[in-house]
């Protein structure tokens, strides 16, 4: 897995030299860098793109065609040429003029499609050679050729935060989470049609609306139409470029007249297939005249204050994705929490739009989603085209204790997690075969993943001494008989406790095997490692290095350990999924889980005055008992705190005495 916060400081490190080299201002520095991602990035997928061509390229005389631009279009892919290609720039000789060549390097690549004329940078000759070559030497990372999605958005926000927070002046704008992205995307089900983001910032929607349709089978550029607004030029700019590195075609609108609030700028009301955006939450003084000429409210208008302004634009953007929408249309977009039940005249909007029967799915999605912010939001979804069967009903999903914790300030869903809540969505909609689907796909994976984890217990077994690696040897084989064999899903669960079981026999003997050897004299130790290495028992952790002492002996046989025990945790946590979603819909038949989902009448949701917070409606799940009497531990807190603040006013005076005796 890609660790994209440790390329994050790679690129902090380059901003560094940035700042330290030049005297750029934030919004300066940033374009820069990102136009050196930005060419990194398209490095990665031109060679990916031409290892697949090359794979049948046909032979004349003896030699292998050479690529050419028109073999990259056919397959929706950026051709770079020689001197655009990062590996030339980066292994330029001392003697050139680099900031020249980078220049050079991005008008050849505007030459090559029409929609990035004139969004690249190419001011690069300000800066010295010596910082564009650490730059390139700095950005020459693998890693980017791995990691995919809005890669280019998420570095943005990670600029915006750490650089440049006076470009963030609109509070409202944040980067959309990958996983909150490919959640709408998923839900959508995008085929083909027009596709509508009129904030797009970065360009994420397009990205995973292009992955989603080149999965099932289909080009994502014959098949859809991408249009786009964003009222933040350098938001647009960064879009394109994210969109042509992943070799997608789009119509994206910036500036004034990309307003989303005053302009409908692709003339698009009614003709949708699909709109999905994370617009700016709770945008202010919207000037209402302007805003109402331009249309595109179905539902009546927003409060107005006395200074003729809408207050809060939160439901000027849900009427706008409604009223863009063809007869068969669907919306996915984030928005506020808060307007899920908001008053006035949001109220009024919300019963209009339930009423017309096209609220599809309500979900809550928990704190700290966002990358720079820790706010809760809600995901809302409109069919037009809805099932008559559930046309008078509304999914409401509360997911905000369903998540994954990336770090303290970050949680995300990861991808079975996706996979599971749209599997609620697929049985609300009385789709079982995809749920069943997925269950084969949980099937197929566990035990294929089963295979890997014994396959390296047994490994990392062969690489102890005997004495220890035996009971653990053992354990694995036994399990590696019994789990070999192909069965169902439900038969897997059993696994969980016996792999947590083998894990803790890895520690143990580990441990003790450790213990043993620290233990030993040196002549003894000395006589043990030459037993180990004529054993030829080190020769899988040779890749860890010289393995000739006891220390580095222990140290090489912990990396293995942590490397099965991370197969094995991965395997436990896709099991775990696995079971979360089984328990709850069995074979696979949709029902109301409390505190989870609840497909709610229009009369249920008249009831509430027609909220849309998911919370309303699926309740609280049953709590469990853990054991605990609740009277003693709070008992025990209380005695704990007591002593802390003894302490605490220990410390104080401890300090106090010590500043009068400095005459402070």
């Amino acid at each position: 897995m890609i660790n994209i916060r440790k390329l994050e400081a790679e690129l902090w490190e380059s901003a560094d030299l940035l700042r330290q080299g030049s005297k750029l201002t934030s919004n300066q520095y940033c374009m820069p860098v990102l136009g050196l991602i930005f060419l990194r990035y398209a490095f990665g997928r031109f060679k990916l793109v031409e290892a697949e061509i090359l794979k049948d390229r046909p032979v004349r005389r003896g030699r292998v065609l050479p690529v050419e631009p028109s073999d990259f279009a056919e397959k929706s892919a950026l051709y770079l040429p020689p001197e655009a290609r990062y590996d030339y720039l980066v292994n330029l000789p001392e003697s050139a003029d680099i900031g020249k060549a980078v220049n050079h390097a991005m008008e050849l690549i505007e030459e090559q499609s029409e929609q990035l004329v004139g969004v690249l940078p190419k001011d690069y000759t300000m800066f010295t050679d010596e910082i564009l070559s650490e730059l390139l030497r700095i950005f020459n990372n693998s890693a980017l050729d791995e990691v995919g999605g809005d890669i280019l958005g998420r570095i943005y926000e990670y600029f915006l935060n750490k650089f440049a927070k006076n470009i963030a002046s609109d509070d409202g704008v944040f980067f959309t989470p990958k996983s909150l992205v490919k959640m709408i995307v998923n839900v959508l089900e995008p085929k083909r049609g027009i596709l509508l983001d009129p904030a797009c910032g970065s360009g994420g929607m397009f990205v995973q609306t292009g992955d989603f349709v080149n999965l099932h089978g289909m080009s994502a550029n014959a098949a859809m139409t991408f249009y786009g607004q964003e009222k933040v030029e350098y938001n647009a700019q960064l879009c394109l470029m994210n969109m042509a590195v992943h070799g997608l075609n789009g119509k994206i609108l910036s500036g004034n007249e990309a307003n989303t609030f005053y302009n409908d700028a692709h003339s698009l009301e009614g003709c949708c297939d699909y709109v999905m955006a994370n617009p700016p939450f709770n945008v202010d003084k919207v000037k209402s005249e302007s805003a109402m000429n331009a249309g595109r409210l179905p539902f009546g208008v927003p409060s107005i204050n006395a200074a003729k302004e809408f207050g809060n634009g939160n439901y000027l953007w849900i009427s706008y994705f409604y009223a863009y929408l063809n007869e068969k249309g669907r919306a996915g977009f984030v928005m506020a929490s808060s307007a899920t039940d908001s008053s006035g005249k949001d109220r009024d909007i919300r019963q209009k739009l339930v009423e017309t029967g096209h609220v599809d799915v309500m979900m809550s999605v928990g704190n700290n989603f966002f990358y720079t912010k820790s706010l809760p939001c809600s995901i809302w979804f409109f069919d037009k085209g809805k099932a008559e069967t559930i046309q008078d009903h509304v999914l409401f999903i509360d997911a905000r204790n369903y998540y994954t914790v990336v770090d303290r300030t970050l949680n995300e869903w990861s991808e079975w997690q996706l996979k599971n809540l749209n599997a609620i969505v697929w049985l609300y909609r009385g789709e079982v075969g995809k749920y069943q689907n997925l269950c084969d796909e949980y099937a197929k994976h566990i035990e294929s993943t089963v295979r890997s984890v014994l396959k390296s217990a047994i490994a990392t077994a062969y690489c102890m001494d005997d004495k220890y690696a035996e009971p653990f040897e053992a354990e694995a084989r036994t399990m590696q008989s019994y789990w070999l064999e192909s069965r169902r899903l439900e038969d897997f669960y059993t696994l969980r406790q016996e792999l947590r079981h083998l894990l803790q026999i890895a520690k143990d003997q580990y441990k003790a095997m450790a213990a043993y050897g620290d233990e030993l004299s040196k002549e003894d130790l000395k006589v043990k490692m030459e037993e180990i290495i004529d054993s030829g028992r080190i020769a899988l952790l040779l890749e860890n290095g010289s393995v000739r002492t006891w220390a580095q002996y222990k140290k090489a046989v912990l990396g293995q350990i942590d490397s099965f025990t991370q197969l094995a945790e991965d395997l436990l946590t896709v099991l775990d999924e696995a079971k979360w979603l089984t328990d709850k819909f069995g074979a696979g038949e949709y029902q109301d889980i409390p505190g989870l989902c609840k497909m709610a009448s229009h009369a249920e949701i008249e009831e509430k005055n027609y909220s849309l917070t998911p919370g309303a409606y699926v309740g609280v799940a049953a709590g469990e008992d853990d054991g605990v009497d609740f009277a003693q531990r709070m008992g025990e807190i209380h005695r704990e705190l007591l002593k802390l603040q003894a302490e605490s006013n220990e410390l104080m005076q401890t300090i106090s005495k010590n500043m009068k005796e400095m005459g402070l």
